[in-house]
């Protein structure tokens, strides 16, 4: 099908690279003339400004790679005054659940329906896929599935969980998780549980590395193989995951991990998620701490901070912030 990129920064250009691969006609806009230019030597057919879009063929579906705030606020609300009755707007950037309940609202009485995709898979979803997490009207939801499938990583080799329903998208990589804003409160939920699984990777690794420090009685002090470690523990342990495959890797290519700071940025949804525990009376200990160590990061920094950046640089690019 059809399909308009807006912003080709590192996501959102691998996005669009994907999409055509699996046959899709890619329309690529964004602020950067470079980027349309680079991306169309490539196939993808470039848009010069949003008021093109009301040349092509309808419905259109729109999907939006801008950072979230006022970047997505403002596109979105440019992109309403070129759209029609039965077109859609994809929010696939890290928008807060609330914001889009909001937009869709807004759009609504045009006609225009919104979908917001919470879409995790980094640097690496070109050739992984990205997994999906989608809100939004289930109408929108099926004109735009063929998208959502080519994106996603398919089931692969990782076999069905025993008693979860055959041909469910699930297992695809893929959901429609409910309405309005459901898809990225389910991501921001994904996002506050990964900073609780990288904070218990780099305290853990923190832990071993103190091992050989002078405090520590001579017949208990162990100077421990980190990196292998890490690989030890990807084969067959019940701790092995992505990020334990992007602590290995980081600590092979820089042992000390010299090239990091320990400087911890949060994108938001850690917050959010956190808000949301409260709002809802949930005790959320792992994932409240693990924020309040980002914040504490920017103040000192330890091994396993630098444990983090590591692995934030792993799967996201994530570069550090200069304070």
């Amino acid at each position: 099908m059809d399909i308009v990129m807006v912003g080709l920064g590192r996501m959102g250009a691998n996005m669009a690279r994907r999409l055509m691969r699996g046959g899709h006609a890619c329309w690529a806009f964004d602020l950067d003339a470079g980027a349309v230019d680079a991306l169309a030597k490539e196939g993808a057919r470039p848009l010069r400004t949003l008021a093109g879009i009301r040349d092509l063929p309808r419905p259109r579906a729109v999907w939006i790679m801008v950072p979230a705030g006022e970047p997505t606020e403002r596109t979105v609300k440019e992109l309403a005054a070129h759209l029609e009755p039965g077109d859609v707007v994809i929010d696939g950037g890290n928008s807060n659940f609330k914001d889009d309940v909001r937009r869709a609202r807004a759009l609504e009485p045009a006609g225009i329906r919104y979908l917001d995709a919470g879409t995790s898979g980094g640097v690496w979803g070109l050739e992984r896929g990205y997994c999906l997490m989608v809100g939004g009207p289930k109408e929108a939801f099926d004109l735009c599935e063929p998208v959502f499938r080519t994106l996603a990583p398919g089931r692969g080799e990782i076999p069905r969980t025993p008693g979860v329903r055959e041909g469910s998208t699930a297992e695809q990589g893929y959901l429609h998780c409910g309405p309005s804003g459901s898809g990225h409160f389910v991501k921001m939920v994904h996002n506050g549980i990964e900073y609780g699984l990288m904070q218990a990777y780099a305290e853990g690794f923190d832990v071993l590395r103190g091992a050989s420090g002078p405090g520590v009685p001579a017949e208990r002090r162990y100077d421990l193989p980190l990196e292998s470690i890490a690989e030890l523990w990807r084969r067959g342990s019940v701790v092995s995951s992505w990020l334990l495959d992007l602590t290995a890797q980081a600590l092979v290519a820089d042992p000390k991990l010299e090239g990091f700071t320990g400087r911890v940025d949060d994108s938001g949804e850690g917050r959010w998620t956190v808000e949301a525990a409260v709002e809802e009376a949930v005790p959320a200990e792992v994932l409240t701490a693990s924020l309040y160590a980002r914040f504490r990061s920017r103040l000192d920094h330890s091994f396993g901070e630098k444990m983090l950046s590591a692995m934030r640089h792993g799967f996201g690019g994530h570069v550090e912030r200069k304070p």
